[in-house]
């Protein structure tokens, strides 16, 4: 490939984009963008267009399966952007760090990568996370109407549509899209994340989808306490 020397200018524009695409990869378990949670250490973009991302976690013993997620999809993210020559990815001072790198680049896979110990992709285990996801998300747009006054046994009556506009909408929005699950304005607003069939007894569904926030917000605190524990910083770039 013809090496391209850009600007100082232009190597800002790319790294600005790079930026953008690792903030669209999120940590399965929590739903929150690496960016956000801290876990890209180090990001460069060189005038040549090769592109350098280091990753850190919490903990040197993170699942070695959420980790691979992190790594392949902060790869493939960036390997997306215009301009972008080359990728390096490279999760740092994790105990399977070398395997999923080493995995990553040569796109092997996850069952490629740990040949002899891993028996599936990530595929049902991504899913599940999504799952998960949608109900913390109906968690947090529900609770806010119900806040605001909605009868919660009339949320099985309501669209995606009727519940207000903002972030956490689109989010909830964003995560069904993401599961092939019914997502317009005119869909329902609360559904099976399992099925996308209608919820019919509204009081559990909702205690499952509280339960589910609040333990995914939970884990998000752990994480970020440990990984400036460990770090001492919150993020760089």
């Amino acid at each position: 490939m013809t090496s391209v020397t850009r600007t100082p200018d232009q190597a800002a524009a790319v790294l600005a984009a790079v930026w953008s695409a690792l903030g669209t990869v999120l940590d399965p378990e929590l739903d929150e963008p690496l960016t956000h949670l801290g876990f890209v250490s180090h990001c460069l973009v060189t005038e040549d267009g090769e592109v350098r991302v280091r990753l850190r976690l919490p903990t040197y013993f993170c699942a070695p399966n959420f980790a691979y997620l992190m790594v392949a999809d902060s790869y493939d993210a960036v390997s997306a952007v215009p301009g972008v020559r080359s990728v390096s990815v490279k999760l740092e001072d994790h105990f399977a760090a070398s395997v999923i790198n080493d995995g990553v680049a040569r796109r092997s896979g996850f069952v490629g990568s740990f040949p002899g110990e891993a028996v599936n992709e990530l595929d049902d285990l991504r899913a599940d996370f999504l799952r998960r996801a949608v109900l913390a998300g109906t968690d947090r747009v529900c609770r806010a109407m119900i806040t605001a006054g909605v009868d919660r046994f009339t949320l099985t009556d309501l669209t995606l549509g009727d519940a207000p506009e903002g972030a956490d909408r689109e989010r909830l929005r964003s995560r069904r899209r993401e599961l092939g699950l019914p997502s317009g304005d005119s869909d329902p607003l609360v559904l099976d994340p399992a099925t996308g069939e209608a919820v019919t007894d509204i009081r559990t569904h909702l205690g499952l989808a509280r339960l589910t926030r609040v333990s995914q917000e939970a884990n998000s605190g752990v994480c970020r306490g440990m990984l400036l524990g460990r770090y001492g910083v919150k993020e760089e770039r």
